[in-house]
């Protein structure tokens, strides 16, 4: 399961993040970074994923 939220992470980062958090302050700031930059949104997701936040 870890190794599809981190090619996520890549490719749709809001997703993956919703898949780790769900509707938290860290889905909202991973949008917003998703839709200035894509690659902040990225760095974003693989931090939530790779460190396990919840």
């Amino acid at each position: 399961m870890k190794v599809l939220k981190i090619i996520l992470a890549i490719l749709l980062p809001p997703v993956a993040a919703f898949m780790q958090v769900g509707l938290t302050a860290h889905f909202w700031i991973n949008i917003v970074l998703s839709l200035l930059f894509v690659f902040p949104g990225i760095l974003h997701a693989l931090w939530l994923v790779l460190t396990d936040k919840k």
